[in-house]
């Protein structure tokens, strides 16, 4: 019992001093921590607070994605029935990806290099005399770029023989059997105004001379001034009238005096202006193709005439190029007549197909839906032809998708009118292509070089029907191979300012100014200047207004919706 009892209490000490060393323990971890705070707090707890605080700063409250951020689209309007459904490349805010640099090259311009035109002319010009030697009557021929290059022409040629130039008369008798007068394409009375300093101009042969004798000349090609001053100037002495049977080519490109090919350049880009009709048309449908964004003007020369008259069949059913062979042979200003189709296509002789165009811009790089505008008459073949084109590129738009019918109505049935029209559109395009070096193209190439080098991509037909014959073939796939390819070929084709260019090589004789560039093409270094550039160092610029053609103000660019009638 005694015994328990000592075992007992012996027990109780033990658990007391157990309790006495824990709660020692206990009171020094305290201590212990109570002393390390009071370090952390006096030597490191100031800097971390000051960081902490200066990253809370920087921190952005969370706000809610407005509308039209992250995918989140505003709501304009209801979608009607019959509402257009625009594209995603159009009506989607342009990514970073679409408004990269490989797409912005594709509408840049080339560098100009300071040119500017400089077509005043020198001191020592002078006004035409108080009286002339005669009477200049002119008979444009071809269709609207040919005689308007033509009358052009026929003014420095009533300068050069101080002739009364009368008004010319339009060709009613060619292939396209249009009726127009000069006053229904031109506006006369701007270009009597704008020569008055150069030539004397009538509208029309004084009533006393519609009877008189007339000398019916048809001048020599490519003439310089001697031939006029030596050979035409004497027939005035027996004649008072003179009356030019063709207008087109009978001026040399090159090697005239400057002041004359400046006159030139005056009458081509100010005084030959369209009537006001066109222009305010040609205005409206500028507008309303840059409501697309930029757009490509393509002169799709793929037109019956055209292809009768190259003897270009390539891809032609042989009732179709049956049909061609007799328009070519009925036509009796053509003067060739049998034609290798298959060697004209490899020379580069023929306009490219519509198909072929397709794939020339695709492999350039165009995005699909690029607005492009076709700027010709009616395609041979129709909707069959163009289907290789419109898979390529569906937003292809002309005349008759921008404006209504009866918008259209006055113009219809007259070509040349139709053509002005087409001229306007393409000349105030972002990029312009011609499938075919014609009139037109090279009009329109010249009219671009000289309002500032806009952007003239010209295809090198003999180069690319290499590779669309490979394409046929299955050793090529359109792809990147093909654009790298195609893309190579064209980089300095694209209408930067060099000088015209001169005679083929090894061509001898009158040739020689056929193989030559044409003026009107390249109006450089004639009629354009650079104080900076080596090509034609020039005069101070001109005070000439540079004349937008008929599109003043229409610089801008306009939102990337879709104008389209089908």
């Amino acid at each position: 019992m005694h015994r328990q009892a000592a075992t007992s209490g012996q027990g109780r000490r033990l658990r007391g001093r157990s309790v006495a060393n824990i709660v020692r323990f206990l009171w020094i971890l305290g201590y212990l921590s109570v002393g390390l705070g009071a370090l952390f707090s006096t030597f490191f707890y100031p800097d971390l607070l000051s960081i902490w605080r200066s990253q809370r700063e920087t921190i952005q409250p969370y706000v809610l994605p407005q509308r039209g951020e992250y995918g989140v689209q505003p709501r304009t309007g209801e979608l009607r029935l019959k509402q257009e459904v625009v594209p995603p490349q159009l009506t989607q805010s342009p990514s970073k990806d679409v408004e990269s640099l490989e797409l912005k090259k594709l509408w840049k311009p080339p560098p100009n290099r300071g040119y500017h035109p400089c077509v005043e002319p020198s001191q020592s010009y002078s006004g035409p005399p108080a009286k002339s030697r005669g009477f200049l009557v002119v008979q444009s021929n071809g269709g609207l770029n040919q005689m308007r290059a033509g009358i052009c022409d026929m003014v420095a040629v009533a300068r050069i023989l101080n002739a009364t130039l009368v008004v010319p008369e339009l060709d009613k008798r060619s292939f396209w059997q249009d009726s127009s007068n000069f006053s229904d394409i031109f506006d006369v009375d701007h270009f009597m105004e704008a020569l008055k300093g150069d030539v004397h101009v009538v509208k029309s042969l004084p009533q006393e001379y519609l009877l008189a004798p007339k000398a019916g000349k048809q001048f020599q090609s490519w003439s310089n001034v001697k031939y006029y001053e030596d050979i035409i100037a004497p027939v005035w002495r027996d004649y008072k009238v003179i009356r030019a049977a063709k207008s087109d080519s009978r001026l040399a490109n090159n090697d005239l005096p400057a002041d004359i090919q400046k006159l030139r350049c005056r009458v081509h880009y100010d005084a030959l202006r369209f009537s006001p009709a066109i222009d305010e048309f040609g205005k409206m449908l500028v507008e309303r193709m840059r409501k697309n964004g930029p757009y490509i003007a393509l002169h799709l020369r793929y037109e019956k005439d055209m292809l009768a008259f190259s003897g270009c069949t390539y891809g032609l059913t042989e009732k179709e190029a049956d049909e061609l062979t007799k328009i070519r042979k009925l036509t009796s200003h053509w003067k060739v007549k049998d034609i290798n189709s298959t060697d004209q296509r490899v020379r580069g002789f023929c306009p490219l197909t519509p198909t072929e165009v397709g794939i020339f811009l695709k492999a350039l790089g165009y995005p699909r839906y690029t607005p492009i505008y076709i700027a010709a008459g009616e395609i041979y073949g129709g909707d069959e032809r163009m289907a290789g084109l419109l898979s390529r590129f569906p937003n292809v738009m002309r005349k008759e998708t921008v404006a209504t019918s009866e918008e259209l109505a006055s113009f219809v049935n007259h070509s040349s009118q139709l053509a002005a029209l087409d001229y306007i559109v393409s000349v105030e395009s972002d990029v312009f292509v011609p499938s075919y070096s014609g009139n037109m193209a090279r009009a329109v190439e010249g009219h671009r070089r000289y309002l500032g080098h806009r952007k003239t991509i010209t295809p090198d037909r003999k180069e690319l029907v290499a590779l669309f014959d490979k394409l046929d073939a299955g050793d090529l796939t359109e792809g990147p191979e093909l654009a790298e390819l195609i893309t190579d070929i064209h980089r300095r084709r694209q209408g930067a300012p060099r000088k015209r260019k001169g005679p083929i090589s090894g061509t001898k004789g009158r040739d020689r100014f056929r193989t030559e560039e044409a003026f009107y093409t390249n109006p450089l270094p004639d009629c354009l200047c650079s104080e900076t550039d080596p090509i034609k160092p020039g005069p101070k610029k001109s005070h000439i207004a540079r004349q937008l053609l008929s599109c003043d103000g229409l610089q801008s660019r306009g939102s990337l919706s879709i104008w389209q009638r089908h």
